[in-house]
């Protein structure tokens, strides 16, 4: 099973649209740094463990790796670069749409999925429909949530209408 290491606006981007409990439904292991989660998310979002989250430990190499990432990247904060070293400990996906996270994350050689890609495979494994995933954006977008708006709704209308017709398991 994929694991994904995700960031913290990931997931506020999916509770923000509703789509928490659809996300533990997907096929992959969603995983965030211990000391993200501790600090940014435990205080209003410590149900994300009873719904399935995981929580990743770094080795001390790797958090010596992120204390040189903090001094040479500019832009993404310490705990954006946990997320980032986590990633590239467990050579896994990161989730992010942190532009300046995307970027690192791509100079470290990590590869990067986001909130639409989430999205999107939520409707390809049929755990949601287009009329959901279009009422997600819209509460993500009415929440004040940054995403690359025309594009979510266009793929939305153009490619998800191709998915379903090539769900998982027809």
């Amino acid at each position: 099973m994929l694991i994904l290491i995700s960031d913290a606006n990931i997931l506020i981007d999916l509770e923000e649209g509703e789509l928490i409990r659809s996300l533990f439904q997907l096929p992959y292991r969603f995983t965030v740094p211990d000391l993200l989660f501790y600090d940014e998310l435990a205080e209003h979002h410590a149900d994300l463990l009873e719904q399935g989250l995981l929580l990743g430990e770094m080795t001390p190499q790797t958090l010596r790796y992120v204390s040189q990432l903090v001094m040479r990247v500019q832009g993404p904060s310490r705990y954006d670069c946990f997320a980032l070293a986590l990633a590239k400990q467990e050579n896994c996906p990161l989730l992010t749409g942190d532009k300046a996270l995307r970027m690192a994350a791509k100079a470290e050689q990590v590869e990067v999925r986001g909130t639409l890609w989430l999205v999107e495979e939520m409707v390809r494994y049929a755990i949601i429909d287009r009329a959901a995933a279009h009422r997600a954006y819209s509460l993500m977008r009415a929440s004040g949530r940054r995403l690359p708006w025309e594009m979510a709704f266009q793929r939305l209308s153009d490619e998800l209408a191709d998915l379903s017709d090539s769900q998982p398991g027809s």
